[in-house]
């Protein structure tokens, strides 16, 4: 029926009633924040770009992780910061890698029993040319070599494993990864360790704040060869579905708020658990309006969370994890 016998303001007029009928949900366990881990000990280095985010040594990483545990947080996504690079990024599988030393440390508390542990796959943080894989040049003219690149991530997803990493997240873009990783982590006794690929990893400008975080950005051409183009939506739900078939157990979508007709067409497609990434250019956007009063902090964070959850992701990825958490109680 239409007004006056239906009055959709009905539903509106108090706090109590909106929170009775509200379709999405946030909750703490929903949502993962991201580490970076760094040499050293007693290091807290704050990321200039990204407000109250930290490049952290592994015992501040350790205090970091109680402190999410305690808002009780979904998870951790672990990044490093290696001590040296070279052209191979060899610090990526090393058993005594960052990643892997702060996996041993964060496995042995059991405060922190409450969280995924996710570690990030990638060999850009570790190569000195700031590539996701090895690159392959002729001159001028270089290549990012696929095969020789999905064989390495394999390598350092079974080290990550073996040091502890409950989820292993390749987030590289390489053809053909998953199935690789899938072979490694099964033949190194791991075949209950799940795979969540970055199935949708798109090439965006929204990813230039983690560069600083990550000191990963590419010391010569960029990403598109890999990444996707952002125009392309039919072609992300291919990644995905190619993923799936090699073994992914979940697929994280990369950016978000940008992306999110993205998020909800793989939601409508495939049923399987799904998260999306809120990228720190994401972030920054949103802080630099804060710090200029040009948006509500609490409530513009609160929206901006609700949009990705309202579009199908199952969690969401995001360094504003803790101040959510806060908010949520």
């Amino acid at each position: 029926m239409s007004f006056p016998v239906t009055r959709m303001r009905r539903m509106r007029r108090t706090e109590a009633m909106r929170s009775l009928v509200r379709e999405t949900h946030l909750t703490p366990g929903a949502m993962i924040y991201p580490l970076f881990i760094c040499p050293g000990e007693g290091v807290q280095r704050e990321i200039g770009s990204m407000p109250g985010c930290f490049n952290l040594s592994v015992d501040e990483a350790v205090k970091e992780a109680e402190a999410c545990a305690a808002l009780g947080l979904g998870g951790l996504l672990l990044f490093g910061l290696p001590s040296e690079k070279d052209e191979q990024g060899t610090g990526a599988w090393a058993d005594d890698g960052i990643v892997q030393t702060a996996l041993g440390e964060l496995k042995k508390n059991r405060k922190l029993d409450s969280l995924v542990m996710m570690a990030d796959v990638c060999l850009c943080e570790y190569t000195s040319h700031g590539h996701c894989g090895v690159v392959s040049r002729d001159g001028d003219h270089y290549e990012i070599a696929n095969d020789a690149s999905v064989a390495l991530l394999a390598k350092t997803s079974a080290s990550l494993a073996k040091a502890g990493a409950d989820v292993i997240a390749p987030s590289d873009m390489m053809d053909g990864r998953v199935a690789a990783i899938r072979a490694a982590l099964d033949a190194g006794g791991h075949e209950m360790t799940p795979v969540l690929s970055y199935a949708s990893k798109f090439s965006s400008a929204f990813y230039g704040p983690f560069r600083e975080a990550a000191d990963s950005a590419p010391q010569f051409g960029d990403r598109r060869s890999y990444q996707m183009d952002g125009a392309n939506l039919c072609e992300a739900m291919r990644e995905i579905e190619l993923d799936l078939a090699e073994g992914a157990d979940m697929v994280l979508m990369k950016p978000a708020m940008p992306y999110l007709d993205v998020i909800r067409a793989a939601r409508e497609r495939f049923d399987v658990p799904m998260g999306a990434y809120q990228v720190s250019g994401e972030f920054s956007m949103l802080h630099a309006a804060f710090a200029r009063g040009w948006l509500e902090p609490e409530r513009a964070m609160m929206e901006s969370l609700i949009s990705i959850r309202r579009a199908g992701a199952d969690f969401i990825v995001t360094y504003f994890a803790k101040d959510a958490a806060k908010v949520l109680g």
